[in-house]
């Protein structure tokens, strides 16, 4: 059963955190969600170079979006990021997640993030388990 709805939508782009680094959600589906971020100085880390954990949220975000449209509340309980290339200091970074297997008790989404220009930064995959009720601060983990 998918949920996507108005207020999910919502409750995803008003996440604080990913409001705060300047994250959109640009597409969502039953088991697939397409963010963006659009890149600027405050990326950037001690080198100069675009914050790999920039990359590595970007990734969640999609992650989380993609896997919460199936009628369950899910957590992260695995997430692993594969680094290609280093992005580019300006331009866009587009992040989508695609959940590749939703049962009953975890989910699997496998996440990719490209430059606007197509050019791949990184892959990466994450597991998810059902919570067995709405309370976000119970989370018990197999």
């Amino acid at each position: 059963m998918s949920i996507v709805t108005e207020e999910l939508k919502r409750s995803m782009e008003n996440s604080p955190y990913e409001q705060r680094l300047g994250f959109r959600l640009l597409e969502l589906s039953k088991g697939y969600a397409k963010v963006a971020v659009t890149l600027g100085p405050e990326h950037t880390n001690f080198l100069g170079m675009v914050d790999g954990g920039l990359v590595m949220s970007l990734a969640d975000y999609a992650f989380a979006c993609s896997g919460n449209t199936f009628g369950q509340v899910r957590v992260a309980a695995q997430f692993s990021t594969n680094f290609i290339s280093a992005p580019a200091l300006k331009g866009e970074l587009i992040a989508e997640g695609k959940t590749i297997h939703a049962g009953r008790t975890m989910a699997l989404t496998e996440i990719t993030v490209m430059e606007a220009t197509g050019r791949l930064i990184a892959k990466a995959t994450g597991t998810a388990i059902t919570k067995q009720n709405n309370n976000l601060r119970d989370v018990s983990f197999p």
